[in-house]
């Protein structure tokens, strides 16, 4: 089992900047990817980004790329993901998200173990 715990959500204006974190405990040595996903009121959850965490490769959503950015820190078990030029389309709850499942990591049914979800809002 991985146990995930997401925060740095919050109300930020547009144009601002957010950093989420996701702290992972557990059976984290047997982790291939890690990702986070967001869903908006009444919309399907959709992929934001992912990180394979031995390689350290990453992968963006198109919405996304050039204005976030995906990192984590092996010591800490730690995902983070920074997000600068937040627009009011990115107003979502996201989640992290581990793996340790060789899938395509850009979908949400690779992912065994989810966070709870932190709510970001971003005002016009």
């Amino acid at each position: 089992q991985v146990h995930l715990v997401e925060s740095g959500g919050g109300l930020v204006q547009a144009g601002g900047s957010l950093r989420l974190s996701c702290a992972a405990s557990g059976r984290t040595f047997s982790t291939y990817a890690m990702g986070w996903f967001r869903q908006a009121p009444g919309k399907e959850r959709e992929f934001v980004a992912a990180i394979r965490w031995i390689v350290s490769s990453t992968y963006y959503a198109d919405s996304v790329k050039g204005r976030f950015t995906i990192s984590r820190d092996n010591a800490k078990n730690t995902l983070y993901l920074q997000m600068d030029s937040l627009k009011p389309e990115d107003t979502a709850v996201y989640y992290c998200a581990a793996t340790a499942r060789r899938l395509p990591i850009g979908t949400s049914s690779a992912y065994d173990y989810w966070g709870q979800g932190t709510q970001v809002t971003v005002s016009s």
